[in-house]
């Protein structure tokens, strides 16, 4: 090894202890940043194999062990709200979700939760989605529905905008690592539905966003407290119109993205798709453009550190 390359390992070495040092006496350091700069800020993965593109794509960002420490309890949000078959686009490709699954369980998690506030009937749902049957053998798994408020309970949002408090899952609270499993799908109220506006699958009240508080600054609300760790799109095929239920136009385009950025992702899937017939701007959608305004994510796709694989 060079001179060059030996004092670029010694000072990075030092970087990391030395935040380490001081996350002891000012708080603790976020894993996800110490050693940020190794990894893309978005990785795609194309290919015709949902599982393994789904597996490349969480590698390109360090792989699923940056994310799920052993006897990690993790929660998995899928979209799994309609009683519609995987190829309707309305639901997450089964295939994706139980490649998720499977790789929090050889990361050694000790409990992953499935879990969705279903809008039309729980049953249906679970069985024609196929997510439940697909993840049945993963170690460690279950997968579930959350309708009762008992599993729910109100938390602050500090930042919100629209509100002040929210009653939210209590295991998605509790999670040690929150990853975000949507499909890329079109919504007639929020243009688009993605990781964000995925997350109301976790509030118990998600109605009220609707019919209370401008729904767009609520999501933005939400996921300052809701922000997943992790986030896997779902691109294999994208429901680009008649969303977010369907029926409406099925296009496949046989991708996954993965990023610990939403707003980045969600920018993305948006950019690569085709929407109610036409291409979008991520800054067309407007819960996307006020996250990236308030700072919880990027926007602009031009300036980011993208990976594309194909397998």
């Amino acid at each position: 090894m060079s001179f060059n390359n030996d004092r670029r390992k010694f000072l990075k070495t030092g970087l990391v202890m030395s935040a380490a040092l001081a996350g002891a006496s000012v708080g603790i350091v976020d894993p996800l940043r110490v050693g940020a700069e190794d990894y893309p800020d978005l990785a795609i993965c194309n290919g015709k194999d949902a599982g393994l593109i789904t597996r490349k794509a969480v590698e390109a960002m360090g792989g699923i062990k940056r994310f799920v420490k052993p006897g990690a309890k993790v929660l998995i949000k899928p979209n799994m709200s309609f009683a519609r078959r995987p190829g309707s686009g309305a639901n997450t490709n089964p295939e994706v979700v139980r490649e998720v699954a499977r790789m929090c369980a050889e990361a050694g998690a000790s409990r992953i939760s499935v879990v969705d506030n279903c809008l039309n009937n729980p049953a249906d749902c679970m069985k024609l989605s196929k997510i439940p049957e697909y993840c049945n053998d993963v170690k460690n798994t279950h997968t579930n529905v959350v309708k009762n408020e008992r599993l729910f309970r109100e938390v602050s949002v500090e930042k919100g905008t629209q509100f002040k408090k929210m009653k939210a899952l209590s295991d998605a609270l509790d999670a040690d690592t929150l990853i975000a499993v949507p499909v890329g799908k079109s919504h007639g109220s929020s243009g688009v539905s993605m990781s964000m506006k995925g997350m109301m699958g976790l509030i118990y009240n998600r109605l009220s966003f609707h019919n209370r508080y401008n729904l767009h600054e609520s999501i933005v609300d939400m996921v300052t407290v809701l922000k997943p760790h992790l986030v896997v799109i779902d691109g294999t095929r994208i429901l680009g119109s008649g969303g977010p239920g369907g029926p409406g136009e099925v296009i496949p385009l046989d991708l996954v993205i993965a990023s610990t950025d939403m707003v980045a992702a969600d920018a993305q899937m948006v950019a690569l798709g085709k929407w109610y017939g036409k291409k979008l701007e991520p800054r067309q959608i407007k819960h996307i453009r006020l996250a990236a305004e308030r700072g919880l994510g990027r926007i602009d796709l031009d300036k980011l550190n993208i990976k594309k694989i194909n397998v």
